[in-house]
C-alpha cells in the first residue's frame, strides 16, 4: 500500500493549494501547478499553471507558464504562455505575456506587453529612426 523508498523525489506535476482564510508571508517556488484561494504576501514563481480563485489575493510578483486569475493581484504578472483574466479579476500592476484573454468585468490598471510582437514593432521603429538620422 505504501511505497517506502529512500530519496523520493517530488512529482514535477504536483498540485499545491493555499486555502481560503490562510495567509502566507514569503515567496513561493514550485515545479508544479498552484491554486490560491487565500492571501499571499510575497512573490510566486512556478513552472506550471497558477489559478487564483475569487477569494485569492497576491501582493507580489507572479512568474509562471499559464495563469487563470479571478482574484486580486498587486504586482507584476509575467506569464510565458497564456494569461486569462476572469470577470472578477482585479489587477493593479504590469502584465507581460504571450497571449491574453480578458472577460468583461475584469479590472486592469497598468501596462501590458505581449510577446515578440511588441519587440518587433519597437525594433522597426528604432531602425526607422536610425535610418532617418543617417540619411
Amino acid at each position: 500500500m505504501f511505497n517506502s523508498t529512500k530519496n523520493q523525489s517530488v512529482d514535477a506535476g504536483s498540485i499545491n493549494l493555499l486555502g481560503s482564510g490562510t495567509k502566507i508571508n514569503g515567496d513561493i517556488n514550485s515545479n508544479g501547478d498552484f491554486r490560491i484561494d487565500g492571501h499571499l504576501l510575497g512573490n510566486i514563481t512556478i513552472s506550471g499553471k497558477l489559478v487564483l480563485g475569487n477569494t485569492g489575493r497576491i501582493e507580489g510578483n507572479i512568474q509562471c507558464t499559464n495563469a487563470d486569475l479571478s482574484g486580486e493581484v498587486k504586482g507584476t504578472v509575467n506569464i510565458t504562455e497564456t494569461l486569462s483574466l476572469k470577470a472578477t479579476a482585479k489587477i493593479n500592476g504590469d502584465i507581460v505575456t504571450s497571449k491574453l484573454a480578458i472577460e468583461a468585468g475584469a479590472i486592469f490598471t497598468g501596462t501590458c506587453n505581449m510577446g515578440a510582437i511588441v519587440k518587433n514593432i519597437s525594433q522597426k521603429n528604432e531602425q526607422k529612426a536610425v535610418a532617418s538620422q543617417t540619411a
